[in-house]
């Protein structure tokens, strides 16, 4: 047999396994590690014999892909390996893979993550010629809390270190800090005998506002803090944290209740108060919410009512009947002594039913605050759903009082109420809140809000303390750990200050 036709043979198998790949495939991808993913369509890629060697052309708008293909590597449903030889002989693979189906969505993450890994590679190396770049990964570390969704660093010179941490473009860009100062505070863990001197943070130019914003207020003392953003051109930028000192956050007018609904609703919403298991909530927009256990029911906004859980209907006086039945189920099946805890009612909207019961027990939680006014999310800001409830109350020497509110475990709460805390101090420093109608006859202290983490015990994350250790010594923070049975009777079995662990 001539010595060249096993190889060619080996060719025209792998050449006949593509085709079939293709064949199958409804997206289909090409990758090869450290590289982004690219799509394969109709007319983006050739693949034909150049003398005795199979060659595969693929490009996109970003570049061109030349390999030789010799042989098969594995071959499964909706995923093939080919072996390749790269110029100077050298092995390597080519993965192709069907996006289409839901087992290969990981594949494509994964390689998303290395390529970006590869690129903060290049800036590291660029950024810090001088310093020895001893660690890098994007590998989920569910011991100490380290996610797969962002590239992670650390660099070494002498007796220093550095902890560096990655953001691509499709990774979220506000779970950066959080998981960068547990990083962080895990290499001052481990590398006991270097000191670690701070954290660089290292995303999408665009999104790093917030990021920023976050870390005018965290401890300089603490450790030293730096931004880098990439565009997509792939230039680097070091920012500088002055020019980000403005907020995305607004605050609308407190109006009050009287004022905006239409006199033949008053006695209707009097009445529906005056059921059993109601609590009424009046909005800084004058709207009237009806909850049981924090779980709205009715609404009076625009003029008319609104009343149900899935779908709403008009009300008036001659459904009040309706809606007392209404209440009676929702209270029955949304309650502490509910026989079955699996129905809807009892697991909806945790956070809502705490929250009632901390305005409920506000004295009994936390006596230095007034149990009232306490307002909903004021000021209002772009952030999406944030998952946490936001609340504003005032203290007994009139200082405000930020309270964030999570009754499942979040490892976000810490920064999240940052956030919170920013943009009220933002308007506080302005002396807005008693201008727009807030905390009517209460004079307001200019000094720093306080800011309240408020939680079953058992759910604040194990993180929470390494966060809360970089914050500013301006923030005065306080963590209230809840008993379990908080939808009964909520009492506070722990009150933790700053990054103190409860006892």
């Amino acid at each position: 047999m001539d010595s060249g036709e096993a190889p060619r043979r080996e060719a025209r198998e792998a050449w006949q396994a593509i085709e079939r790949f293709l064949k199958a495939s409804r997206e289909p991808f090409l990758q090869e590690a450290g590289e982004d993913n690219l799509p394969l369509r109709g007319d983006n890629h050739v693949i034909e014999w150049q003398g005795s060697r199979l060659v595969l052309q693929a490009w996109d708008q970003k570049r061109n892909l030349v390999r030789r293909i010799t042989a098969v590597g594995a071959e499964r449903p909706g995923r093939l390996d080919v072996i390749t030889e790269k110029f100077g002989k050298r092995p390597g693979t080519l993965t192709f893979f069907d996006a289409g189906r839901p087992a290969n969505q990981f594949l494509g993450k994964r390689a998303v993550r290395l390529a970006f890994r590869e690129h903060f590679r290049r800036f590291l190396r660029r950024r810090f010629t001088d310093w020895k770049l001893s660690e890098l990964t994007t590998e989920q570390d569910l011991e100490h809390s380290l996610s797969p969704s962002y590239a992670r660093a650390f660099l070494k010179k002498g007796q220093r270190g550095l902890a560096a941490i990655g953001c691509s473009a499709e990774s979220n860009a506000d779970g950066l800090l959080t998981f960068g100062l547990i990083w962080l505070d895990y290499l001052r863990q481990r590398e006991r005998k270097l000191t670690i001197e701070g954290l660089l943070l290292y995303l999408p130019a665009g999104v790093e506002r917030n990021t920023c914003l976050r870390l005018r207020w965290l401890n300089p003392r603490s450790a030293a803090f730096e931004v880098s953003v990439f565009s997509e051109q792939g230039a680097d930028d070091c920012v500088d944290l002055r020019d980000y000192g403005n907020t995305d956050t607004h605050m609308e007018p407190c109006l009050s209740a009287e004022a905006v609904c239409p006199p033949d609703l008053t006695e209707l919403a009097r009445l529906i108060s005056g059921i059993r298991d109601v609590t009424t909530l009046a909005s800084k927009n004058g709207e009237l919410s009806f909850r049981i256990r924090g779980l709205e029911f009715a609404r009076i906004a625009g003029g008319r009512l609104q009343f149900g859980i899935e779908t709403k209907q008009i009300g008036t006086a001659s459904n009040l009947r309706e809606i007392e039945r209404l209440v009676f189920e929702v209270a029955r099946l949304r309650s502490r002594q509910a026989c079955d805890r699996s129905n809807p009612f009892y697991s909806r909207e945790p956070e809502a039913w705490l929250e009632s019961q901390v305005r409920t027990h506000m004295e009994e939680l936390e006596p230095s605050l007034l149990p009232n006014p306490v307002y909903g999310q004021v000021p209002a800001f772009a952030a999406g759903n944030r998952g946490v409830i936001d609340m504003l109350g005032v203290d007994r020497q009139g200082r405000l009082a930020v309270l964030e509110i999570k009754a499942e475990q979040d490892i976000h709460l810490p920064v999240q109420a940052l956030d919170y805390w920013i943009r009220v101090k933002w308007h506080l420093d302005r002396g807005e809140f008693s201008g727009q109608g807030y905390f009517p006859g209460i004079r307001l202290s200019a000094e720093a809000p306080r800011m309240l983490l408020i939680a079953p015990a058992l759910q604040f994350h194990p993180a929470t303390e390494s966060i809360l250790r970089y914050f500013s010594r301006e923030i005065e923070i306080q963590r209230l750990g809840l008993g379990p049975d908080w939808r009964g009777t909520p009492k506070v079995v722990f009150r933790a200050f700053g990054a103190q662990r409860p006892g």
